[in-house]
């Protein structure tokens, strides 16, 4: 049986969402002068979905804490001057450069494992390289093709011969282009000094176990290991060397551990009103939103249309610390359309029109309309509100 340290410091539910709050950058001041890479060097991973209904979520991540920044600098502050790459994380995760080194482990085990369920032609892989290295960075349909004609299911050849060299290390994703993967060579696109897979396994999962308890503020051994994808023993190896300290927080039956530089102050300023993707760090993993907002949320996209309760990309409310609703959103042409409202009662109200007028701004709408509400008799109030 394992030993747990003891406890550094013994944290109350609402310390513990603060704490988590400020880590996230949703509590104080955003930093400005960092702008979208300053967010993304901060989160450590920014996950990517083919979902776009507001804007895909790599956008809606950087807008929920900064505001309303152009939608162009973000993809700009994302792919220009190779400040970010694009891998496996939490998902399929936009990166700051700097941590290619800490995916070394990765690379490695995706080396040493089989090769999926598909095989490839003798010399396939060789030349999707040797194409790379002559003609530059290329996307799957600019290298032979993404699909074997007929079969929209299967990769072709050249695809899957460019993402398994994506997975172990030798191509890099450099931006996406119409929502399509831009490969090239790791060797022209990783700056040198970065170029290497020198760091052991436990080394590189120090330090992701490390950056994971940085973003998060305060979490769980799940919550943290989650965050990178890892193992728990993966995460039970190296935690005794991050530098986090053991916590307990009012409410939650597992231990916990937190930054200590989060645990020294306390977490004040302004609190950010905003919808949220459902991809976003601060409440993309279920459990730790319902440990610590008391907030039961589902991505319902997935789910036949009937069965839906929220609705299809329904997007959390965080206002004064809280999530307080939930709003289903559509465009049609300047208008911003919420087709479904949940509100956590009448105090919801202004907090939800103010989010929901922000992101209209944001992302070139001039009206917003309602259409339909889980309390129908705080329609008016909402649409006066929005007035």
């Amino acid at each position: 049986m394992t030993t747990l340290p003891r406890p550094a410091a013994d944290l109350s539910a609402a310390e513990a969402r603060r704490i988590a709050l400020r880590a996230q950058g949703f509590l104080g001041a955003p930093d400005r002068r960092g702008g979208v890479r300053g967010v993304l060097r901060h989160l450590g991973a920014v996950q990517l979905d083919t979902i776009s209904v507001l804007a895909r979520s790599h956008e809606l991540i950087p807008y929920a804490r900064l505001g309303a920044t152009g939608r162009q600098k973000v993809e700009a502050a994302y792919w220009t001057d190779r400040h970010a790459f694009e891998y496996w994380s939490h998902a399929a995760c936009i990166l700051p450069i700097e941590e290619w080194p800490h995916f070394a482990f990765r690379r490695r085990a995706y080396r040493a494992r089989p090769h999926w369920h598909h095989d490839l032609p003798d010399g396939a892989y060789e030349q999707v390289i040797k194409q790379l290295r002559a003609e530059g960075p290329l996307t799957a349909t600019e290298l032979g093709g993404a699909k074997n004609k007929g079969e929209w299911w299967d990769w072709s050849e050249s695809k899957v011969a460019v993402e398994r060299a994506l997975m172990y290390g030798e191509v890099v994703c450099v931006e996406r282009r119409s929502w399509k993967r831009v490969y090239d060579l790791a060797e022209r696109a990783i700056p040198a000094e970065l170029l290497h897979d020198d760091l052991d396994d436990l080394e590189c999962v120090r330090r992701l176990v490390r950056q994971a308890g940085e973003a998060l503020g305060v979490g769980t051994r799940a919550d943290i290991a989650d965050y990178h994808r890892l193992k728990s023993e993966q995460f039970d190896a190296v935690i005794g060397d991050t530098g986090l300290v053991p916590v307990t927080v009012e409410g939650w039956s597992k231990p916990a551990w937190a930054d200590p530089v989060a645990l020294a102050s306390t977490p004040r300023g302004r609190h950010r009103t905003t919808l949220l993707s459902p991809f976003d760090s601060l409440v993309w993993e279920r459990a730790r939103t319902e440990r610590i907002f008391g907030f039961t949320h589902r991505l319902e996209a997935y789910v036949p249309k009937p069965k839906r309760i929220h609705g299809y990309f329904a997007m959390p409310v965080l206002a004064g610390g809280h999530l307080v609703g939930r709003v289903d959103p559509a465009r049609e042409g300047t208008t911003l359309v919420a087709r479904q409202v949940s509100l956590d009662g009448p105090k919801a109200v202004p907090a939800v029109a103010q989010a929901l007028v922000e992101a209209a701004g944001w992302v070139g709408c001039d009206s917003v309309r309602v259409e339909r509400l889980d309390v129908p008799e705080l329609k008016r109030s909402l649409v006066s509100a929005l007035g």
